[in-house]
């Protein structure tokens, strides 16, 4: 008399008969529960475990890979918008411009800084408050009617940022390269605040260096032709020394420096466990570098005393 055989049935369904292993687990499976897999098949669980298993590919300073530049076309496309923005208000430039510090007049108009200022004038600028002013300023630009450039100042700002955009966001990351963006266009700002407090200053020229010297330290970083690493280099340094004719230099050198050390830092932390929270820290410290350094000059500035 022959033995009765062992019915093996799905581990996830008990009713159903089934003869297939998963080439994993090697738990059985029926057809509903079957995964095709390199080899044979697999089990529902395997193959969500494997998904959660695959490292994801990293760029070389460690941030998530990303064959479309995502953050360059919303900052291009945020700039024409809050371009066409300043186009049907003009007003909107005296709000938001980058103005360290300045008075306006009882008659509306905008005077030099004084400290204490005549009675009848009010202060405008960082030293009222207008902290935002240092960020804002990064997202306008002159007015088609206005400045040596005109319209040409944000279609030459717009063309740098999409062509150096496009290189460097893929290299560094999405999150990196909007970390690198900001902490540059701050740092243009801080070293106008510094230096020309008294000056109004609209324009991404400044987060357009920082993301100028995070190519050339990344291009390095990665082996690539220095020949032509260098004369890139040698160009955006020229064209700093030009543009201070008729633009904001100070914007640009603050730019410059600040994404050259973010670069640095992203790209020549060694690899490991920590690296993020290195790079984070990095970018925390210069943060608070950058904010000391404009409270400590709006003070300088508001020593004066009360207005006479």
């Amino acid at each position: 008399m022959d033995s009765e055989s062992t019915v093996t049935t799905c581990y996830r369904h008990p009713k159903v008969e089934c003869h297939v292993r998963c080439t994993r687990c090697e738990r059985y499976i029926c057809p509903d529960c079957m995964r095709e897999a390199a080899v044979g098949h697999q089990c529902p669980d395997c193959v969500k475990e494997g998904a959660r298993s695959v490292r994801r590919a990293r760029t070389v300073v460690g941030g998530s890979v990303s064959s479309v530049p995502v953050v360059t076309y919303v900052l291009i496309a945020l700039n024409v918008l809050v371009y066409l923005a300043e186009v049907a208000r003009p007003e909107i430039v005296d709000r938001f411009a980058m103005v360290g510090a300045g008075l306006l007049g009882p008659d509306g108009g905008h005077y030099v800084w004084t400290d204490p200022y005549p009675a009848g004038f009010t202060p405008e600028g960082v030293v009222d408050g207008e902290w935002y002013r240092m960020l804002t300023g990064s997202f306008l630009h002159l007015p088609p009617t206005e400045g040596t450039f005109g319209v040409l100042h944000i279609v030459m700002n717009m063309a740098a940022l999409w062509n150096l955009g496009r290189l460097v966001e893929p290299m560094l990351g999405r999150v990196h390269y909007l970390a690198l963006y900001l902490l540059s266009a701050l740092g243009g700002s801080v070293l106008v605040l510094l230096l020309a407090p008294g000056d109004a200053v609209v324009g991404a020229s400044g987060a357009v260096f920082g993301v100028g010297a995070a190519y050339y330290v990344m291009a390095r970083r990665v082996g690539a032709d220095l020949r032509q690493v260098n004369r890139f280099m040698a160009g955006l340094l020229l064209w700093l020394v030009v543009s201070a004719v008729v633009t904001s230099w100070e914007g640009h050198l603050g730019g410059l420096l600040a994404g050259g050390a973010v670069a640095l830092v992203f790209a020549y932390v060694p690899r490991g466990r920590h690296r993020p929270l290195i790079q984070a820290a990095a970018c925390a410290g210069l943060l608070v570098l950058l904010v000391v350094a404009m409270a400590a000059k709006v003070a300088e500035l508001t020593s004066g005393g009360v207005p006479r």
